[in-house]
């Protein structure tokens, strides 16, 4: 099958790096779990966008960024189970370069070829989607994973057609379950 995973907290921590961020830069104090909703700006409200989106431009950001618990080794062995893996990010072209190396260190069984940089998933077309964003899963024919987070928890992810993923041990076994163990 064709897996199409999203990278910021998918594969990687962003809004928990980024929250970091600028808490550390502007004297705030904004957990991951406090943002509770798409739109990050909102939870910073003594922050313009320009400081907020800033962070995110600065080369030395990106190497604050680890791995989801398990997503690197559960990523090689669905790789090694026969799927192909692509992982599908949307991206300000500014970021791209520090961004995208500091991915492919975190995950060495990925390259270059396997990411595709895109403002609209719903063209990208593939057997499943693994995506935090619900407007993303929304807008796709594939079957429909959810990965659990703070700003979509409230989300009726069955109501619109799609299945809650807690970890990437839970990713593995339903992807495994749905295939008949290969």
């Amino acid at each position: 099958m064709t897996l199409l995973i999203d990278m910021d907290d998918v594969l990687d921590n962003l809004v928990q790096c980024w929250t970091q961020a600028l808490n550390a830069r502007y004297g705030t104090s904004v957990l991951e779990k406090d943002i509770t909703s798409w739109d990050i700006a909102a939870f910073f409200p003594s922050l313009t966008k320009a400081q907020i989106f800033g962070v995110l431009h600065d080369k030395m950001f990106w190497h604050t960024l680890c791995s989801i618990q398990n997503a690197p080794e559960v990523v090689k062995n669905l790789i090694k189970d026969g799927h192909k893996v692509r992982v599908v990010t949307t991206s300000h072209y500014g970021t791209i370069e520090p961004k995208i190396k500091r991915f492919l260190e975190l995950y060495p069984c990925l390259k270059w070829e396997d990411i595709i940089i895109t403002s609209d998933k719903s063209m990208i077309k593939g057997d499943v989607m693994i995506d935090d964003g619900t407007h993303n899963l929304e807008n796709t024919s594939c079957v429909k994973l959810l990965f659990d987070r703070p700003h979509n928890h409230t989300y009726p992810a069955e109501e619109n057609g799609m299945v809650r993923m807690q970890t990437w041990d839970e990713i593995y076994h339903f992807i495994t379950q749905m295939t008949g163990g290969m």
